[in-house]
């Protein structure tokens, strides 16, 4: 499986290096990235490119679930922070494409402006719905094949990848997803997905009748009735699973995280006895580190060092 940083990676092409480890025949293994400090992680870690998740944006940007609240100009500002802060190639959300065909072919320009190596486009009738809640429902197939085809003309580096994600097992069926995928792939996507598969029967078949790269999401950590069975790469990469995502992985970790901080703080301010707690938090000088506070004081050291502090108005020089 795909983990540790490659060399060379800066000198190629982000998508192109995105499109290889598609194609490559292990399987890819893509974190979910929501900010710029879960991507610094994530790159930091050794995987070799990250999958920005449009849930964990919206409720780490607005605070209001996956369900067609964030719009593309939200999406967009993270999508450049997290871009601009690692050489990962990182793969965007870009829900429905916002609106019709001609809306898709200026989000997939917008985000190949932002720097995104690809972007994956939904079926779904917006507003849309996080994959794994219930009241899904879909554009008729034929729709969601014209927005390809504008995603796919829209493009102007040929390698940037076009993600299609169908919502339809849940809602529709099996047979209709797969219908739906084949369909997608004649329009030009390079990359497949059905989300909500419920079975390892159903990927299994899924990853056997589409004729291009299959991706499928993992809910690692997360406890939710109706979903995807939890499966290891290896195992998924066995039934024929070229990229697995990880969407909610470290957005869930960051809120337990934070829960579990606060908690031993209330424990502090009942008790009064302070105690240090280094299994909740990360040591000031880790931080700075993971943040690039070297670099910054590396370009502090080449162009002058901080400014002075100003003097007040009424400070008297002497003399």
């Amino acid at each position: 499986m795909q983990g540790g940083n490659e060399q060379g990676c800066e000198a190629e092409r982000k998508t192109r290096v995105l499109r290889r480890l598609i194609e490559a025949p292990e399987i890819l293994v893509m974190p979910g990235v929501y900010n710029a400090v879960s991507t610094r992680i994530v790159d930091r870690a050794g995987y070799v490119a990250g999958f920005i998740t449009g849930s964990g944006v919206a409720e780490a940007a607005i605070g209001w679930p996956d369900v067609g609240i964030m719009g593309l100009e939200e999406n967009l500002h993270v999508t450049r922070a997290l871009v601009a802060c690692t050489a990962l190639p990182l793969l965007a959300d870009g829900d429905t494409g916002y609106g019709n065909a001609v809306n898709v072919y200026f989000t997939v320009r917008a985000f190949e402006d932002a720097g995104a190596a690809g972007v994956m486009i939904e079926d779904q009738v917006w507003p849309k719905r996080c994959g794994h809640m219930a009241g899904k429902a879909c554009i008729a197939a034929e729709e969601m094949v014209d927005k390809l085809r504008a995603a796919v003309e829209a493009r102007r580096d040929p390698d940037f990848v076009i993600k299609s994600r169908t919502d339809a097992a849940g809602p529709i069926g099996l047979a209709e997803a797969i219908r739906r995928l084949q369909l997608y792939a004649e329009a030009g996507a390079d990359l497949l997905f059905a989300d909500a598969l419920l079975s390892v029967d159903d990927i299994a078949t899924v990853a056997r009748e589409v004729p291009k790269p299959l991706a499928v999401n993992m809910g690692f950590g997360i406890r939710a009735r109706a979903t995807t069975p939890l499966l290891s790469a290896r195992a998924l990469q066995d039934l024929g699973v070229a990229v697995v995502i990880y969407p909610r992985l470290l957005t869930s970790a960051a809120i337990r995280g934070m829960q579990n901080a606060l908690d031993a703080l209330a424990l502090q301010l009942r008790t009064g006895e302070v105690v240090e707690h280094d299994e909740l938090t990360v040591s000031f000088e880790d931080l700075n580190d993971l943040v690039g506070f070297e670099t910054v004081q590396a370009l502090e050291r080449r162009f002058g060092g901080p400014p002075a502090p100003a003097r007040r108005a009424d400070t008297v020089l002497p003399g």
